[in-house]
């Protein structure tokens, strides 16, 4: 069918930045130019030559950086078309995995030096033993709950109704919970299902009328729905509620971040910091000319369609916090993740030695 097919592709690994425990199809897709990965096996990705900086780190091996799509690869889009063409200063390998499992074991294999992944997942890791240091912070909220009644326009009006989402038992289920509970909405139906592309189809044929999406899948939904003569639309922005419940406080929804190793880190400080540089002009320029990126999502593999991309990308929430800013908003988030589910973050708040407090660009 036209639209599952078109909304599956959107929605690639966009709903894997909301879950820890995502599962799925665990091959990469990467573009064309070959390198060496940090345990010695060769990855694909592409890479990039120095041009004459003078903050040129002193290992010129490439970082292999391996992004997601969706939201969480959509701030890197810039950086990786500048690393294509050779103009960043420091070299890189970009691979893009198709689900953030295949990230992850990248991650824990040695063969990706610094990995986007959601912020749960990294608090978890670093629970279980495992080596990880989060760099920056760069997605904040990406879900949103979609109506096609038209009976809904803020949170009050969910008393009574049914909602269907995706993630239980992670992020999604979490903040949708924590959200109606602090505006004392009660009396509300969540039905929970594993894919997401089904529920977007199953607003455009009419068979769900309330559900939560992450972006960009709530554009394509919106967009298929129009084709179809259905008027489907975001009306609850679940990062904006969040911040109204967390006014005067520290506390960020914050699901998205970049991470690397504390050994990758220690002997490669100068590198991670050139990274974080172009990363943050990266996310900038996305934001300040969203009609290049959304063309470069399309051809990066990031977002499916450069129409959607254009749609979704002011909605996707992405940012760039580091150092004192990123921890406090974290340690805000991992408190209401532990107070909702301890497993969510793998049992326990995380030793600040999670959070990388070297950079504060």
């Amino acid at each position: 069918m036209k639209i599952t097919k078109i909304i599956a592709l959107v929605l690639a690994l966009a709903l894997s930045v909301l879950s820890f425990a995502s599962c799925g199809d665990t091959s990469t897709s990467t573009s064309a130019t070959s390198g060496t990965g940090a345990s010695g096996n060769a990855t694909t990705g592409t890479s990039s030559s120095t041009t004459g900086s003078t903050n040129k780190p002193a290992d010129t091996k490439p970082a292999n950086v391996y992004v997601i799509s969706g939201p969480t690869g959509v701030g890197a889009v810039s950086m990786m078309e500048k690393s294509a063409n050779g103009q960043t200063e420091g070299k890189y390998n970009f691979v893009l995995a198709e689900n953030q499992m295949k990230a992850q074991a990248a991650f824990l294999n040695g063969e990706a030096d610094i990995v986007a992944m959601p912020t749960n997942m990294a608090a978890a890791l670093l629970n279980k033993g495992e080596d990880v240091v989060i760099l920056a912070a760069n997605t904040l909220g990406v879900l949103y709950i979609m109506d096609a009644t038209g009976t809904v326009t803020n949170i009050k009006d969910l008393e009574g109704k049914t909602i269907t989402a995706t993630g239980q038992g992670s992020n999604p289920e979490y903040i949708l919970k924590y959200v109606l509970e602090q505006n004392g909405v009660k009396n509300v139906t969540i039905n929970f299902m594993d894919d997401g592309a089904a529920i977007s189809a199953a607003m455009v044929s009419g068979s769900v009328e309330i559900a939560m999406l992450p972006q960009p899948v709530a554009t394509a939904t919106t967009i298929q729905g129009n084709k179809a003569g259905k008027t489907i639309k975001p009306v609850i922005d679940m990062n904006a509620e969040w911040e109204k419940i967390a006014e005067g406080t520290d506390s960020a929804l914050m699901m998205g971040c970049v991470v690397t190793t504390k050994a990758y880190l220690d002997a490669n400080k100068d590198k991670v910091d050139l990274f974080l540089k172009e990363y943050k002009a990266s996310i900038e320029a996305v934001k300040a000319d969203v009609d290049t990126a959304a063309a470069l999502c399309e051809k990066h593999g990031i977002i499916a369609k450069a129409a959607i991309a254009k749609q979704a990308i002011p909605k996707c929430n992405i940012t760039f916090a580091t150092g004192a800013s990123m921890k406090a908003s974290l340690t805000g988030y991992f408190t209401v993740l532990h107070t909702a589910n301890p497993a969510s973050i793998g049992g326990k708040m995380p030793a600040d030695g999670l959070f990388y407090m070297g950079y504060e660009g």
